[in-house]
């Protein structure tokens, strides 16, 4: 009850934020809302997968179009869900030979033998958050946190340990994983809180470059999200990736927005009845053309 209460009660939040947006900014012809949503529970291996926010409640709210739950189809057809970003990396920025997300998970998608390609590489922000906020920050800004540690191997190996596993099949990843996994590493109190900042962002740095294709070329790295704004874990990146790859970082606009401005082209898609969802990256029986829609649409 209480679930279905705070799904409904976040979806007029989302819904109610977007019609505050839209009047502030004074945009016109709007023709619809895109929403992912945020995942609270994503276990495929049991086939579901559950975004908080209301399209009903987005709908009511704002009075326009909603297009929403873009990965239950994909997972009722055998799929993972995830990632649902690389359509729009096929499309929107083709020029790159990686695209690099460094989300709450870090992951990837690529064009390899004419296909897309896409999977989780680790856990990022969310572990880097989690650490932060033990220093009462909601994140460690331009990691100036981590700066101040040094890389204990001992905790880098047992995380090392944990992606072995991970790495036979690249599962989609969710905070499950993350709380049984990672987290009691991460709260290993006998070592320092700088330490295990800059331990996380090297395991981070660590499951990247294992996850690059390797070959004579060198790779055009678009890097965008959260983590691109930390300056050590960037660093970090650029060291192991010497002589593999060139990360290109691009606006802050697009950093912080690239995902949003996707999950827009995904709704579009939907709306026009065109594939959107890619088994060659979730695993599904076929392509799919998912999600939900409420509000008509001309």
């Amino acid at each position: 009850m209480d679930l279905l209460a705070l799904d409904e009660a976040y979806g007029n939040y989302i819904g109610t934020c977007c019609r505050d947006f839209i009047l502030k900014n004074k945009i016109k012809n709007v023709d619809l809302v895109a929403s992912h949503g945020h995942t609270v529970f994503h276990q495929p291996q049991r086939s579901f997968t559950f975004q908080l926010g209301s399209g009903a409640a987005i709908h009511a709210a704002i009075g326009l179009p909603v297009v929403y739950d873009f990965r239950n189809l994909d997972v009722s057809l055998g799929g993972q869900g995830a990632p649902l970003v690389p359509i729009g990396d096929r499309f929107l920025f083709s020029e790159y030979d990686v695209c690099l997300n460094l989300g709450g998970i870090a992951n990837l998608s690529m064009k390899k033998n004419r296909e897309r390609v896409a999977y989780d590489i680790g856990y990022a922000n969310i572990g880097l958050n989690y650490l932060a906020q033990k220093n009462d920050q909601e994140f460690d800004r331009d990691g100036k946190l981590a700066a101040k540690g040094e890389v204990n191997k001992n905790l880098l190996e047992k995380i090392a340990a944990v992606y072995k596993i991970i790495r036979k099949n690249r599962p989609s990843l969710g905070r499950e994983g993350f709380e049984l996994n990672i987290l009691p590493l991460l709260n290993s109190e006998s070592i320092p809180l700088a330490d295990r900042m800059l331990t996380f962002c090297q395991s981070i740095a660590d499951e990247i470059h294992r996850s690059m294709p390797l070959g004579k070329k060198r790779l055009r790295v678009l890097t965008t999200g959260g983590g691109t704004l930390n300056g050590v874990l960037v660093q970090l990146l650029r060291e192991k990736l010497k002589g593999i790859a060139c990360l290109v970082i691009p606006s802050l606009q697009t950093i912080e927005f690239k995902e949003a401005l996707i999950f827009a082209f995904l709704g579009v898609l939907r709306v026009r009845g065109e594939v959107n969802v890619l088994k060659s990256v979730t695993r599904a029986s076929r392509d799919s053309c998912s999600g939900s829609i409420l509000g008509f649409i001309s």
